[in-house]
C-alpha cells in the first residue's frame, strides 16, 4: 500500500466531482470554519458508484449512504485492515492507524452528502447515528477504535451536537476494496 502523507486527516479530504453537488458553493458555515481550523476542506459530493443517491431526507432527518474514503476523487488505500501480525493472504492490508485517520475522511465525506441535501451544515441539531463498517482481517478485533476516526471528527467539528449512538461492524470486503465506510444520520432544524 502507498499512502501519501497528505492523503489522512491534516490534508484536504476534497474529491473531485462535478455531480451537480452545492457542497462547495455559499458562505462557510460555523462547522466548515471548524473543518478548516483542522486542516480540512469540505470536498464535493462523491459520485454514487451503484443505482444510489448520496442523501435523503426524512422529516428533520438526514440518512447518508455509506461514504467511501475518497481524497480527490480516488482511494487512496484498498485491502483489510490488519494489526500487522495477523493476516496469511497476499492482499494488501491496511493499519488501524491508517484506517482510523480513512474513518475519519469518510466522516467529512459524510458531511458533505449532508450538506447537499440541506444546504448549510450549522441546520445540524445532532448526529444521531455512526455505522461504520471495517474490512477486517479474519482475526482482526479493532473495529471500534478505527471507527473512532469518524466519531472523534464528529466531535471536534459539532461538539456536543456529534455525540452520537454508534455501530462498528467488521466485515469481510467492501466496495471497492475500500478499508472503510462509514453513514449517518444526522437531525436538521
Amino acid at each position: 500500500m502507498s499512502t501519501p502523507a497528505s492523503a489522512v486527516p491534516g490534508a484536504s479530504a476534497a474529491p473531485e466531482n462535478s455531480a451537480g453537488s452545492t457542497a462547495n458553493t455559499g458562505a462557510s458555515s460555523a462547522v466548515e470554519q471548524r473543518l478548516a481550523e483542522l486542516g480540512l476542506t469540505l470536498p464535493d459530493v462523491a459520485a454514487p458508484v451503484a443505482a444510489y443517491v448520496p442523501a435523503v431526507i426524512s422529516g428533520n432527518h438526514v440518512y447518508t449512504s455509506g461514504q467511501l474514503p475518497f481524497i480527490n476523487g480516488r482511494l487512496e488505500a484498498t485491502g483489510k485492515v490488519s494489526a500487522g501480525t495477523e493476516g496469511t493472504s497476499d492482499e494488501p492490508t491496511v493499519s488501524p492507524e491508517l484506517a482510523k485517520d480513512y474513518a475519519a475522511v469518510c466522516a467529512v465525506n459524510a458531511l458533505a452528502a449532508v450538506k447537499s441535501v440541506i444546504g448549510d451544515l450549522d441546520r445540524i441539531t445532532r448526529i444521531i447515528k455512526v455505522v461504520g463498517f471495517v474490512a477486517s482481517d479474519p482475526s482482526f478485533t479493532g473495529q471500534p477504535g478505527v471507527i473512532n476516526g469518524a466519531s472523534e471528527l464528529l466531535g471536534k467539528v459539532l461538539g456536543d451536537a456529534g455525540q452520537h449512538a454508534r455501530s462498528a461492524v467488521g466485515v469481510s470486503v467492501l466496495p471497492l476494496d475500500s478499508p472503510v465506510e462509514v453513514e449517518l444520520i444526522a437531525e436538521f432544524a
